[in-house]
C-alpha cells in the first residue's frame, strides 16, 4: 500500500531493529533510490550524496558478457538489480541474511523481467559457502557499514572473485565529516548500522585481499570502491 506513492507499513515490518528484522526503513529506502527526481531530491538533502553515483557504479552488471557470474550481498531490497539488462543471461546471486529482503528482491526482479537470470540465497558474509574464484563481479551497495564485522566481510567478498573479477560497492564510512555523524550514530542505536570503518581502513583491506587498481571516491556520506583480483 502507498500514500504519494510513498510505501506504508505491512505486516511484519518494524518500526526499527536490524535489517534482518524487516525495519521500516528497508521499502523507504527502496522507494528513495528507484525514484530518481523526488528521491534523488531526498537522498541529497539527507547524505548530500547524488544517487547517479550508485547508478554509475550499478551499470558495471549490465556491461557483463553472458555467462558471467555475479553475487549481490546484501542484496537488500533489490536496488543493483537497475543494472541488469533482461536477456543478458547471467547467473545473478542475490545473498542477504534476510529472508524478507530476499523476497523484496525476488518480487522487483518479477516487476523489472529479470527473474530468469536472479537466484535467491540466504548468505553471512563472514562466512561464505562459496569457493575461492566464483565469481566475476561482486556487489555490496550501501551494506559494508551494515556488517559487525566490515574486516572480514572485505576478506570474504573478495575472496570469492574470480582472478580479473572485481568487487564494487559502496558505504557510509567513518570519516566522511562531522556532518554525518548524527546519521551514523542514529543508524547504530536503531540497529541499522554496524561499526563501519574509514576510508583507509577500507583500503588497506581491500589491498589485504589481493585487489589492485584499488580506488575510493567520497559522495557526501558515502564512500565508493572497487578493486580487481590479481
Amino acid at each position: 500500500m502507498r500514500v504519494l506513492g510513498l510505501p506504508l507499513p505491512v505486516p511484519g515490518t518494524r518500526l526499527s531493529g536490524s535489517w534482518a528484522d524487516n525495519p521500516l526503513w528497508a521499502p523507504i529506502y527502496d522507494w528513495v533510490v528507484e525514484h530518481e527526481r523526488v528521491g534523488g531530491t531526498l537522498w541529497r538533502l539527507g547524505t548530500d550524496s547524488d544517487l547517479s553515483a550508485l547508478y554509475d557504479a550499478a551499470d558495471e552488471i549490465g556491461r557483463l558478457p553472458a555467462g558471467s557470474r555475479v553475487l549481490d550481498l546484501p542484496c537488500g531490497g533489490g536496488v543493483a538489480l537497475r543494472g541488469l539488462r533482461p536477456g543478458q543471461r547471467l547467473d545473478y546471486l542475490a545473498a542477504d541474511i534476510s529472508a524478507a529482503m530476499l523476497d523484496r528482491t525476488m518480487a522487483a526482479a518479477d516487476r523489472h523481467g529479470l527473474a530468469d537470470q536472479v537466484r535467491p540465497v540466504t548468505a553471512d558474509v563472514a562466512a561464505l559457502d562459496f569457493d575461492d574464484g566464483e565469481f566475476d563481479l561482486v556487489v555490496s551497495f550501501t551494506g559494508l557499514h551494515c556488517f559487525p564485522d566490515p574486516h572480514a566481510a572485505v576478506l570474504e567478498l573478495a575472496r570469492v572473485l574470480r582472478p580479473g573479477g572485481v568487487l564494487t560497492g559502496s558505504a557510509l564510512l567513518n570519516d566522511t565529516g562531522l556532518r554525518f555523524e548524527g546519521l551514523r550514530v542514529g543508524g547504530r542505536a536503531a540497529g541499522l548500522l554496524g561499526p563501519s570503518c574509514t576510508t583507509p581502513e577500507l583500503l588497506a583491506w581491500l589491498a589485504e585481499a589481493g585487489l589492485t587498481r584499488v580506488r575510493a571516491e567520497t559522495s557526501g556520506a558515502f564512500v565508493y570502491f572497487r578493486g580487481v583480483r590479481t
